[in-house]
Formats: C-alpha cells, sequence, structure tokens
C-alpha cells in the first residue's frame, strides 16, 4: 500500500506535528479536531514553525506555501474517507480515544490503516475494539515531531506483517528512524523515560536537591539534553502522571507507584509550560 494521503484526529502539539512531517514530506493531510478554532490554531503552529525552518535555512518559502497547500484542515470525520492512514492524536485518554477510534472505524474504508499516537495505552485492547484489528497499530511519535527522528511502531497481538511493513514504510518516508516493538504498557521508551522522571519528583520531594541541580545532574553526568524535571514541564505534568497510572494498573508493581509530590502538582494545575508554571515558572 503506497500512503498518499494521512488524516490526522487532532490538531494539538502531537497532531500539528505529525501534519507538518507528512506535508514537508509531500503527503497530503486531512487534519480534524472539535472546533473550527482548534484546526486553525493547530494550522498557525504548522506554519509559525515552518517559518522558524525558513530563517534557519532549511526550507525555502515556496516550501512552506507548498506544505501549507497539502494541508487541509476539517471539523468533520468524513473528511477522513480520503486517507489511506488515519493517525489518532487525542489526548491520552483511553476512554476519549475509544470513542473516537471507533467513530472512525465506522467511516473510513475496509482498507484504511488505523494507528493510534498513543504513548502507553495498550494497541491490542484498543485493536480489539475496532472491526479492523488487523489493520490497527501504534505509530508513538516524539514531541517536537518535526525534530525528532524515533517512531515507536507498536504491533498488536492482531497487527498484520502487510500493515505493519506499509506503516514502516511511511516513517521512512518522513525521514524518521522507526522501530518497532511488542505491545506493552509504555512500550520501550515511556517505559524507561517515565519511571526516571518520576524517580526525579521523588528526588526532589525529599529536599535531595534544588530542582535546577538535579536537572543539572543528569544533564552532565548522564549527558542527557534535558534534565527529567524540566522534560516533565515540557511533556506536561498530567501526562506523566496518567502514564504512571497506566503503569501501576497494568502491571500491579508498587514501583510504578506516583510520586505524591507529581499528583499534589497536577491538583494544583501546575502541568508544566501549558500552563506557565510546573516545576519551573514560564
Amino acid at each position: 500500500m503506497t500512503i498518499q494521503t494521512v488524516g490526522i484526529i487532532g490538531a494539538g502539539t502531537m497532531g500539528n506535528g505529525i501534519a507538518q512531517a507528512c506535508a514537508v514530506s509531500g503527503i497530503n493531510v486531512v487534519m480534524v479536531d472539535i472546533s473550527d478554532a482548534a484546526v486553525q490554531k493547530g494550522l498557525a503552529t504548522v506554519a509559525g514553525s515552518l517559518d522558524r525552518l525558513i530563517k534557519k535555512e532549511k526550507i525555502s518559502a515556496t516550501d512552506k506555501d507548498a506544505a501549507l497547500a497539502r494541508i487541509k484542515v476539517s471539523t468533520s470525520y468524513d473528511d477522513l474517507k480520503a486517507a489511506q492512514l488515519v493517525i489518532e492524536a487525542a489526548t491520552e485518554n483511553y476512554a476519549l480515544k475509544l470513542k473516537i477510534l471507533q467513530q472512525v472505524d465506522g467511516i473510513v474504508g475496509p482498507d484504511v490503516i488505523i494507528a493510534s499516537n498513543t504513548s502507553s495505552i495498550s494497541i491490542t485492547k484498543l485493536a480489539a475494539a475496532t472491526s479492523r484489528a488487523d489493520k490497527f497499530i501504534g505509530m508513538h511519535f516524539f514531541n517536537p515531531v518535526p525534530m525528532m527522528a524515533l517512531v515507536e511502531i507498536i504491533r498488536g497481538l492482531q497487527t498484520s506483517d502487510a500493515t505493519h511493513d506499509a506503516v514502516k514504510a511511511m516513517a521512512l518516508a518522513l525521514g524518521k528512524s522507526p522501530i518497532t516493538v511488542k505491545n506493552a504498557p509504555g512500550f520501550v521508551v515511556n517505559r524507561i523515560l517515565v519511571p526516571m522522571i518520576n524517580e526525579a519528583f521523588f528526588v526532589l520531594a525529599e529536599g535531595l536537591a534544588t530542582p535546577e541541580d538535579i536537572d543539572a545532574g543528569m544533564k552532565l553526568g548522564c549527558n542527557q539534553p534535558i534534565g527529567p524535571l524540566a522534560l516533565a514541564d515540557m511533556i506536561g505534568l498530567d501526562v506523566c502522571l496518567a502514564v504512571m497510572d497506566v503503569y501501576l494498573t497494568e502491571f500491579g508493581d508498587s514501583k510504578y507507584r506516583p510520586c505524591p509530590l507529581l499528583k499534589e502538582m497536577v491538583a494544583a494545575g501546575r502541568l508544566g509550560r501549558k500552563t506557565g508554571q510546573g516545576v519551573y515558572s514560564y
């Protein structure tokens, strides 16, 4: 299967990032969200990102115009019928994703592949809720999508070889470096990363060091480009907490217990960069 048009559900940070990556690579995009304001905001974010690439002389103004022309925005799932691949990039909430995926499953053609950009929810479980479990797969992009090379391609128990191969080829066409992983909570990267972030909150809560020194220690001692607490602010503390809750539920192991400080900060609405306050102020 040659994927010429990709449908994307969600025009937020991940959705518009995936849209940009596709459009710049010559793939047509239909980006859908619940309101015109949401899709226009997503499109504006893509335009702003492309402007920054022009300033860095990585693309031309003509390239920008061509990429934007490939992105159609809509508030109707019916417009996804033109796609060969639909990527769900909604909030990390099982009930919400299930509702969206079942709606899309009933609208698009039987040969269309459906992928979820989930960072922790079972692909096997999501696939079972559709009528095309063999054509369902995980396609986990990393933020910021246009800059990050990695895509985790997650095979559910039911995912066919043909589905996997088509999605892997599409990821390569985007200039990404895909890795194939089995279905398990958190897959590979977040299975390791988010518990590390959670442990950084325990260290902070115990007063072992300041946030700045914790982050400096991990940057200088482990050669990480960004410290775990600053990274949590970038990801969103609510997202980190949701992922830890999934691990605790799915594994039933207390080592995945979310740090009480992380829970407290989320309860206070201090979610990181998106709210202007997390571990740090923005």
